[in-house]
């Protein structure tokens, strides 16, 4: 589920996103904003009335809703700029990359079912294995730094698997280690990122810091893929790989240009490693609003993970469809993001933040099923319907879920609580996506796309809740409720 958040993003992509990612949407995809109504009123006019058909208007829709993104108090802000700026050339080379790496391994080096699924495992599993230090050492850490060495390492990584190719010495091992350590990379540069933006732009901007930056990711998730496609076709798969390296030079190029510095922790004020990690998972776990959201989200990423795993396998084996018409597919989803980023602010504002979930949860949930539809159904009509509506409900999920969490956190437990909602939620996608491609190998990759879809129907159940429906607006840090443990009081509504 969104977390796209999704799912929040820069890491390696599937081609058609099955899971709730923080889109990861990007969670990447690739920071996702909040739905506060006052504070949205500098990302949108008043009187602008979204229409959540706008982002299927092609080239003239686009420019419709780009125009009215562009309106806020952060583009006077030289270093959001900034970061916008290298985001945006992270998420535009990783869109490159995204379609170009499992691509790379289903046409170049024949993977199977099995090492497709295996490759989603070892692309998620640095959540797993680093997901909970990594946030309280970013806590520790300058996070520009620590976003700037993720950067140029993500860059040498994948460049790594071009220069393998042109030699002819490119194999599956050396793809599976550069996934495995691109993705332990991603854990670093994600939680940095989500947490030095509330830092660098404070919390009153960060609603339209977020929607910003989202709005950006799916102009460049949806422009990357059909571009990609077309280069795949006439560069080839492992040159496409280098321009992902591009994309991640660029973005450090910007985060090296931003000039706010931040001041960490003195060195005397830490607690023990594992002390500072407990403090953040309980902080996620106690809440039992949090917990609801999380768990809608996980099970989302495990179902979708295991379809997202083999879905390049199955586009160009089974639909037998081109690297143009992957791309043509993926980009048409992203569009239907952007315009989920635009249409979820006039549905706050009507049926309130706790519906807004309820309800674009329960619309993308049934979504996965055109996957295997489309083996009966015609395929590309299929997945285009099916991936604007998709996205769009996914990256409205994320924004209100993420930014939720931002700020319900108080700022010193920042990159602990994105680390700690990180390993719940995106430490299910390598399980997932090895289910999928272990169940695949005995019932085959059609009949595990039916079961992923229906299993992810599961997702609804931790969100329907009436108390939840309820809610106007979710609750948000006050430092006057803190106890002395640290946490925040539940809120005065219980998620029944």
């Amino acid at each position: 589920m969104p977390d796209s958040d999704d799912p929040e993003s820069g890491s390696t992509r599937a081609p058609v996103p099955s899971s709730v990612t923080e889109v990861v949407v990007t969670e990447p995809t690739a920071a996702n904003p909040a739905v506060d109504p006052a504070a949205v009123d500098s990302v949108l006019a008043d009187e602008v009335d979204v229409d959540p058909a706008a982002g299927a208007e092609g080239a003239r829709g686009l420019g419709r809703l780009w125009r009215r993104i562009t309106a806020g108090a952060l583009w006077h802000h030289p270093d959001f700029v900034r970061l916008w700026v290298g985001d945006t050339a992270s998420q535009l080379g990783s869109s490159f990359g995204g379609i170009a790496l499992p691509y790379l391994a289903v046409t170049v080096l024949a993977a199977t079912s099995f090492q497709m699924g295996l490759l989603g495992t070892l692309q998620g599993l640095g959540f797993l294995v680093v997901g909970l230090p990594a946030g309280a050492l970013v806590d520790r850490w300058r996070k520009r730094t620590v976003m700037l060495g993720a950067d140029l390492l993500r860059a040498a990584l994948l460049a790594s698997l071009t220069v393998a190719w042109w030699l002819g010495a490119l194999t599956f091992a050396q793809l599976a280690v550069v996934a495995t350590a691109v993705g332990v990379a991603t854990v670093f540069f994600d939680v940095g990122y989500q947490s030095y933006l509330p830092f660098l732009v404070g919390r009153d901007h960060v609603v339209e810091g977020n929607a910003k930056l989202q709005a950006s990711q799916s102009v460049s998730q949806a422009a990357g893929p059909a571009v990609g496609g077309v280069a795949i076709k006439f560069l080839g798969a492992a040159d496409v790989v280098a321009i992902n390296a591009v994309g991640y030079l660029a973005s450090a190029t910007a985060l090296w240009r931003i000039r706010h510095r931040e001041t960490p922790p003195a060195p005397e004020s830490r607690r023990p490693l594992r002390t500072e990690i407990a403090e953040g998972l309980r902080f996620v776990v106690r809440h039992p609003l949090l917990r609801r959201l999380l768990a809608c989200t996980g099970i989302g990423n495990l179902t979708g993970s295991a379809a997202s795993a083999l879905i390049m396998l199955y586009m160009v084996r089974d639909l037998h469809l081109s690297a143009v018409e992957i791309g043509l597919i993926e980009a048409v989803g992203a569009i239907g993001g952007f315009a989920g980023a635009l249409v979820v602010t006039p549905l706050t504002r009507r049926i309130g933040e706790g519906a807004t979930i309820i309800v674009t949860a329960t619309v993308f949930a049934p979504l996965p099923f055109v996957y295997p539809l489309a083996s009966v159904l015609p395929a590309i009509p299929t997945l285009i319907v099916g991936q604007i509506g998709f996205m769009a409900m996914v990256v409205a999920y994320n924004i209100a879920t993420v930014s939720f969490r931002q700020r319900l956190c108080p700022p010193e437990m920042l990159g602990r609580m994105n680390a700690s909602a990180r390993f719940l939620i995106w430490g299910t996608i390598p399980i997932g996506a090895f289910v999928g491609g272990v169940l695949s190998t005995h019932i085959g990759v059609l009949a595990t796309l039916w079961v992923a879809a229906a299993a992810g129907l599961a997702s609804i159940l931790p969100v329907a809740s009436r108390s939840l429906w309820r809610l106007r607006k979710l609750p948000e840090h006050d430092a006057a409720d803190r106890r002395p443990d640290g946490l925040l009081n539940p809120p005065d509504t219980p998620a029944g």
